[in-house]
């Protein structure tokens, strides 16, 4: 029997996508009476995910090449959801899921991030600026469309404007998604990581809310050996709304039949 090494970046994202899988069986079939500890092994998902994005983006050969595919993500998921709701009419089930616009905003963020160190180490004000403007776009974006969705008569731009523009506020888990950049300053420092971790971790369980238990992504994270392992990113490009959509059908067809 081999040691264990510790976990790859392969390995932590096939954790997350187990216990993601898990968790979306319990979105999907709460109308059949799935019980709600089910959706417990969801809570550290997200997190797995910030973090390995966190990876992600360091290593990547084209930081730009990565925001635009999960910029594609995010759009296709918008109107994959939308198309299939519309078609299906299913009402009991909300397709609200979208990761890649939580990502998205991560990345930005992490990109101005970049921008602002360019600067101040160039001594180019410019660059500084522009890394400002790009991590305070998803947060200012959202702001204009909670305002748009607050009249009647701009929803639908504000619905078209959030399929096509990442907004912070719009992303599937909303602030927490500010984990990405935190992590990201935090990046060469694993234990800070995980000690934000468990300071968002705590804050939730005086909050009475389940997703506490996010703090239980700190083990896998703690284990991780920095090594890459084997690649799987076009598999979760294509499983991640496969499988949400597959189980959406089933449990409308069985519902109503």
């Amino acid at each position: 029997m081999s040691k264990f090494k510790g976990f790859t970046t392969f390995d932590l994202k096939v954790i997350g996508i187990i216990l993601m899988f898990i968790d979306h069986i319990h979105q999907m079939f709460v109308p059949m009476g799935v019980p709600l500890w089910v959706d417990w092994f969801g809570r550290p998902v997200a997190t797995l995910f910030f973090f390995v994005s966190v990876i992600g983006f360091i290593h990547t050969r084209s930081k730009e090449k990565y925001m635009l595919r999960l910029y594609l993500g995010m759009v296709i998921m918008t109107l994959g959801n939308n198309v299939l709701e519309q078609m299906v009419g299913y009402d009991e089930v909300q397709l609200m899921n979208n990761i890649f616009r939580d990502l998205l905003v991560g990345a930005l963020m992490m990109y101005g991030i970049d921008k602002i160190s360019e600067g101040h180490s160039s001594k180019k004000f410019s660059k500084i600026i522009t890394g400002i403007v790009i991590i305070l776009f998803p947060i200012l974006s959202s702001g204009v469309f909670m305002i748009l969705m607050s009249n009647p008569n701009t929803i639908t731009a504000a619905a078209l404007g959030v399929t096509f523009i990442p907004a912070l506020l719009f992303a599937e888990n909303s602030v927490l998604v500010l984990l990405i950049p935190l992590m990201y300053l935090a990046r060469n420092k694993r234990w800070l990581q995980c000690l934000l971790i468990t300071i968002i971790a705590v804050f939730f369980f005086f909050q009475g809310m389940t997703q506490w238990m996010m703090i239980f992504a700190v083990i896998p994270i703690l284990l991780f050996n920095g090594e890459k392992g084997r690649g799987m990113r076009n598999f979760f490009y294509f499983f991640y709304p496969l499988h949400i959509w597959i189980l959406y059908l089933i449990s409308a067809y069985l519902y109503m039949h």
